[in-house]
């Protein structure tokens, strides 16, 4: 597709194309010593859309949701890598989906739940990546249990532990290695919520800038570009999303 130069520009005044990177979500993104410091399925698009658009990409790497969303929100960044949820669309404008990732629960093994129905219950406190899509899910829908919230998400687990709380909630594949990584520990069986992982976009840069970045997500999923990354990266646990109606 050709991109007008005015969208273009709306995207990136700067004249290179920043994208926010969230690192504490590694299905789509991890640190390394590659250039730009962090490689994944998120870089991979960034550096895709900014070959489309013609520009340079600066990656803005960051260590939680919450502040990958905030950088986009305040225009310190052009895009970006989220889960759909509607509190954060009050500012930044969603494309469909481009993978689908399961949020899970992990507990001890000694613990006496066995589904995912029995976390709400007064007297539990479920550990949370503080500003993750987990958070903003579970802060809507737990009416009994108590949320406590860690610094980061890959720092649920660790939180979860040393202040012996009942449960941690948090992608599926991330609390199954920490589960590897601590011992002792067990999932409840299934998944509490399927997390929809979009690209997005400043609302203020126009819904036309909008548009592009949608139709850019629709291409890179049916040419096969999303697959493709999933397997380079050795993902597992996330799934291609299907294409927007």
């Amino acid at each position: 597709m050709t991109i007008d130069s005015r969208i273009v520009s709306a995207f990136a005044p700067t004249g290179t194309l920043r994208a926010s990177i969230n690192v504490g979500n590694p299905i789509l993104a991890r640190r390394s010593e590659k250039p730009g410091g962090a490689e994944g399925v998120s870089i991979d698009l960034a550096r895709a859309f900014g070959q489309k658009l013609g520009l340079p990409v600066e990656l803005v790497v960051l260590e939680s949701a919450g502040k990958s969303v905030d950088v986009v929100a305040a225009d310190k960044a052009d895009i970006g890598f989220f889960a759909v949820d509607p509190l954060r669309g009050e500012h930044i404008a969603f494309t469909a989906p481009y993978v689908l990732i399961e949020g899970g629960y992990l507990v001890r093994q000694d613990s006496p739940l066995t589904a995912n129905a029995e976390v709400d219950r007064a007297g539990h406190r479920v550990a949370v990546g503080k500003g993750s899509a987990y958070d903003l899910f579970l802060t809507r829908e737990l009416k009994a249990a108590e949320i406590v919230r860690a610094p980061t998400s890959p720092t649920t687990v660790d939180v979860f532990v040393e202040q012996g709380l009942e449960v941690a909630a948090g992608v599926l594949q991330q609390l199954e290695a920490d589960a590897r990584r601590i011992g002792g520990l067990r999932m409840l069986p299934g998944s509490f919520m399927v997390i929809r992982q979009a690209m997005g976009v400043h609302k203020s840069r126009g819904p036309e800038a909008a548009a592009v970045l949608a139709a850019f997500v629709e291409e890179m999923k049916a040419s096969g570009f999303v697959a493709e990354a999933l397997q380079r990266h050795g993902i597992e646990g996330a799934s291609v999303a299907p294409a927007a109606t």
